[in-house]
């Protein structure tokens, strides 16, 4: 029985101490607010083409697409014209999901390949009305710099080519990470 006593302290020793040398940044991790600004190229059309079309739903709705799937890989760039310097990659897919006015579903990494955050990524994943002024969807998550990310992405159309559905958008990032 008196040796049953002594083990329980000692396992309780033993598991402090595994816990505190499994969490080696402990204390010392500060949570950061990163503002990011960049142009979002959204190329649908011509050979050079950054997004494609992979489902069109066979239903009849011309206002809103509902049914159709987008998948991109589109550039990001410090500003609008497609020439200025890059800075990442859109990569992910957007899904027409009503049925009485244009909204996508985004489902999207950003993907940084320049700068202070290269190789880093945050995750999008929200309701985005490109025909609005201005949206906002939730930044859920990242990786690299932004790991345990969390946030929300605002969305300006830039320029839009409604023949083509080519688009250049411009996105305001508030994230807060380690």
């Amino acid at each position: 029985m008196a040796s049953r006593l002594l083990l329980l302290p000692f396992l309780l020793l033993l598991l402090s101490s595994i816990t505190t040398a499994s969490s080696p940044h402990k204390g010392k991790l500060k949570e950061k607010l990163s503002h990011l600004h960049f142009f979002f190229h959204d190329v649908i059309s011509g050979r050079n083409a950054t997004a494609m079309r992979v489902i069109q739903a066979a239903g009849t709705f011309p206002k809103s697409f509902f049914g159709l799937v987008t998948i991109m890989d589109d550039p990001l760039t410090e500003g609008p014209d497609p020439n200025s310097k890059p800075v990442g990659r859109a990569q992910g897919m957007y899904a027409a999901t009503a049925q009485d006015e244009l909204g996508f579903l985004m489902a999207m990494n950003l993907a940084f390949t320049a700068g202070k955050y290269n190789g880093s990524v945050l995750t999008v994943l929200g309701r985005n009305q490109p025909l609005h002024p201005l949206r906002e969807m939730p930044v859920v998550g990242g990786s690299g710099l932004f790991r345990f990310a969390r946030g929300y992405a605002l969305a300006r159309t830039h320029w839009l080519n409604l023949t083509s559905g080519d688009a250049i958008v411009e996105y305001n990032v508030h994230v807060m990470h380690f």
